[in-house]
């Protein structure tokens, strides 16, 4: 099996959702060795199973993302297996949406502790094995996922926690980006729009819901977990070695208007 990501070391973190275990599966058939962190210890292992019949197993961990001590220790247990790491995909993300009279204090928190915190922990632990090495002509590569929440409002769903969040990231990115750079580590973000995802299937379950969303799409459709996978597939390779500090949206032309 020859590709760009042969025997890459990919950590992943929601690998048991919909986008993130795509994007297990794209990795691993790429010859990829992946390890995927997720809360949900079942999902996460159907998606180790997966990826076995596609390339090499990805290493599932059982991880509360938002929790450091945690993440910490995921991140030195793989660094001890393969002492390096070489791309870091921040794709895990849990959210609480409520309209500004009644947010509570704790969905706030609960929000930045899922979307922002843990990714911060994920990429503060991963960073100094995410450096170039003597004999390595690139570092690492970091690709988070943001959304198109973090660039317009919306007037229907409450999702101000979700939005700053998202924002966050965007942002964040640009200066790992910036900081990054004398290390020869990229960092870039994905803003994806309604995608179509376990997380996303109650939202969906009213035909009349989905049909006024899907009008609201310029290309007629909510978009599925490959197209973003794609995008994160190509973020981590040397096809994308200019690609650095950037946010792009994927969205079907959602927010094209």
């Amino acid at each position: 099996m020859t590709s760009t990501f042969q025997n890459k070391i990919v950590l992943i973190t929601g690998s048991g959702g919909g986008l993130g275990r795509e994007t297990a599966l794209r990795f691993a058939s790429k010859g990829a060795i992946v390890f995927g962190a997720d809360i949900d210890t079942d999902t996460n292992s159907h998606t180790a199973n997966l990826t076995k019949s596609v390339g090499t197993q990805m290493v599932p961990s059982p991880v509360d993302l938002g929790d450091p001590v945690q993440v910490a220790d995921w991140v030195e247990t793989i660094i001890a297996k393969t002492g390096r790491i070489d791309v870091l995909v921040n794709n895990a993300s849990a959210a609480k949406f409520n309209l500004m009279d009644d947010l509570t204090i704790d969905e706030w928190h609960f929000t930045i502790r899922n979307e922002l915190d843990s990714l911060f922990y994920t990429t503060k632990f991963s960073w100094p094995h995410l450096k170039r090495s003597k004999t390595a002509p690139n570092g690492g590569v970091i690709v988070n996922i943001a959304s198109i929440a973090g660039h317009h409002a919306s007037r229907a769903a409450g999702i101000a926690a979700h939005a700053a969040s998202k924002g966050a990231i965007v942002a964040l990115t640009r200066q790992l980006a910036l900081e990054g750079a004398a290390y020869g580590i990229r960092a870039v973000s994905i803003s994806p729009g309604f995608v179509l995802t376990p997380g996303t299937k109650a939202a969906l379950a009213d035909p009349a819901v989905r049909n006024a969303l899907e009008q609201a799409i310029p290309i007629g459709r909510a978009g599925v977990p490959k197209d973003i996978a794609e995008m994160i597939l190509f973020a981590a390779s040397d096809a994308a070695s200019y690609w650095n500090g950037s946010d792009i949206v994927v969205d079907g032309g959602m927010t094209a208007g």
